[in-house]
């Protein structure tokens, strides 16, 4: 919420899905026990799965946090026995995602107001 709909104004509803009941749910806290940043992992077929809802709080972005959920989630896949990862990226997030072996798939598009491209990760 803090970044989602507090930072960059995406409506509570478009937030929340029927998919959170079922997703994995990663949670990166603090040793206080404060949460960090947070991802989900759908299953949406039986050789892909689906990062989203990825997001580090910013004052707590640059230090790793991000890299430690998107390799949590992605050594889970593997475990499920995927053959790919997918996401959908913000832009401005392209590089990180690419950064980790993701390659773009079809053309950028709009969600929610913000501009996304779609992303893979080969696991084999």
């Amino acid at each position: 919420t803090a970044v989602f709909v507090q930072e960059q104004g995406i409506a509570p509803e478009d937030e929340w899905d029927a998919d959170d009941a079922t997703a994995l749910h990663a949670v990166l806290f603090d040793l206080n026990g404060q949460p960090l940043g947070n991802a989900r992992l759908l299953q949406p077929s039986a050789n892909t799965a689906k990062v989203g809802r990825m997001a580090v709080l910013r004052k707590m972005r640059g230090k790793g946090y991000g890299a430690r959920l998107l390799q949590a989630l992605i050594r889970n896949a593997i475990e499920l026995g995927h053959k790919e990862v997918r996401l959908s990226a913000q832009r401005t997030a392209e590089g990180f995602y690419a950064a980790h072996g993701f390659e773009l798939i079809g053309e950028p598009f709009d969600e929610v107001g913000i501009p996304h491209v779609e992303m893979r990760l080969s696991l084999t």
